[in-house]
């Protein structure tokens, strides 16, 4: 009798064991498995895109426009990009010296001109006084002969005629004299003229210099943060030593109160956009700053998505609701575009489902362990998924496939037995 007793104790022992064994298995394994519940609420329909802010008013500092005779326009100094400015700062500085040449040489050319109009006026003044010396003698010449003339009444008549052939050589050398002051006249003004209007010219030059060196210092019209602008010949932003054009811009000045974002849905998408539709936006900088905004316009013409790219894509603008210091133009964003949304809706994370052909199902969790049941799914987004058959809200499924350690030993052992 006691030895049954004992033989009996000795098998309840082991059955203990075997069962504690049992239920800590069960127990790791529902340990390691990771659970999500059946969620019912509203179903949000997204799109997710990364975009760049950008502000939608913004004032453009462009390189100057000057004369081809002084080169192309080098940078040598520029401000910091996203640097904090005022009306007045300076922003960039191109190198001066091929104008400063040209105020030199337009400073010199005038000084000579000048110097060569005194000279000029000098020498026409003494022309002009000698050709009324002589003008002068000639008058008084004609004069005596004049006289002679009313004087040879009793004179022979051969006296007479020599006489008044006096007069009329006389007269004729009056004439003569008197039109080459005239014309005298004539050719100083005109060399007056033409060497004013050389001065002229170097006075025009000479200001224009000096007002092309103000032009290669680019201040700033108004406060606000400079964006550097790219070059297109280089790709990068501007920076020292780089060449540029005129009306070229080179720096934005945005006005941060108005922003938005520009992202590039693709084609397949696109449908879907429309203004209005509610956008959550998050830099990438700070991923933990939410932003909300709205779709302010929708492209109607697809574009390349990059120059090496044939995919198709629209470009879309989301206007930005809220001004933040963190907010900058340039900045990287995620674009959360809401399209759509479905009232009462059971879903699960996607990590839930699993897939057997055309089928698909999920693990519940139960008392003993997991169930494989099949369900019917309907629209997912990036982290959900719509259940329209197989589910309640009640339910909690695993995450990941709880027998995956199980299946993959007899796939290994199925294959070494088919070795």
């Amino acid at each position: 009798m006691r030895k049954n007793y004992s033989g009996n104790l000795y098998k309840l022992s082991l059955l203990l064991l075997f069962m504690n064994f049992l239920w800590a298995c069960n127990r790791e394994q529902v340990k390691e498995v990771p659970v999500g519940k059946v969620i019912k609420g509203t179903f949000y329909l997204e799109i997710f895109e990364e975009g760049e802010i950008e502000a939608i008013r913004s004032t453009n500092v462009s390189s100057p426009s000057i004369s081809w005779r002084y080169g192309n326009m080098k940078i040598t100094q520029i401000v910091k990009d996203g640097k904090e400015v005022q009306a007045g700062d300076t922003l960039i500085v191109f190198d001066p010296s091929e104008v400063k040449k040209g105020v030199i040489e337009a400073e010199s050319r005038l000084g000579m001109n000048k110097a060569e109009l005194q000279r000029l006026e000098a020498q026409q003044q003494s022309d002009l006084e000698e050709l009324k010396a002589d003008y002068e003698v000639t008058r008084i010449s004609h004069e005596i002969s004049k006289i002679r003339f009313e004087s040879a009444g009793y004179e022979a008549n051969i006296k007479k005629k020599e006489i008044q052939l006096n007069l009329e050589k006389a007269k004729i050398a009056l004439d003569r004299a008197k039109e080459q002051i005239d014309n005298r006249i004539k050719i100083q003004k005109e060399e007056l003229k033409q060497k004013n209007l050389s001065i002229n010219q170097d006075i025009a030059r000479l200001s224009e210099a000096n007002e092309t060196l103000k032009k290669l210092y680019l201040i700033s019209p108004s406060p606000g943060i400079a964006i550097i602008n790219k070059s297109w010949s280089t790709g990068n932003k501007f920076q020292v030593g780089d060449q540029c054009w005129a009306g070229f811009p080179l720096i934005q000045l945005p006005d941060l109160s108005a922003l938005r974002a520009t992202v590039k849905i693709n084609e397949v998408d696109i449908s879907k956009i429309r203004k209005g539709l509610k956008v959550e936006i998050k830099p990438d900088a700070f991923s933990n700053s939410v932003f909300t905004g709205n779709v302010s316009s929708v492209a109607n013409l697809a574009i390349n998505k990059d120059g090496k790219s044939k995919i198709k894509v629209f470009p879309v603008e989301i206007q930005i609701n809220e001004t933040n210091e963190k907010l900058l133009p340039g900045l990287t964003v995620s674009c959360r575009i809401i399209v759509g949304k479905i009232e009462n809706a059971l879903s699960v994370q996607l990590d839930a489902i699993q897939s057997e052909g055309a089928n698909n199902y999920v693990y519940i969790k139960t008392s003993k362990g997991f169930e494989k049941t099949k369900v019917e799914t309907g629209a997912s987004n990036s982290d959900y998924i719509i259940i329209t058959k197989g589910l309640k809200v009640t339910d909690k499924v695993a995450l990941s496939d709880p027998f995956k350690d199980e299946k993959e030993k007899e796939t290994e052992a199925t294959k070494e037995k088919e070795v």
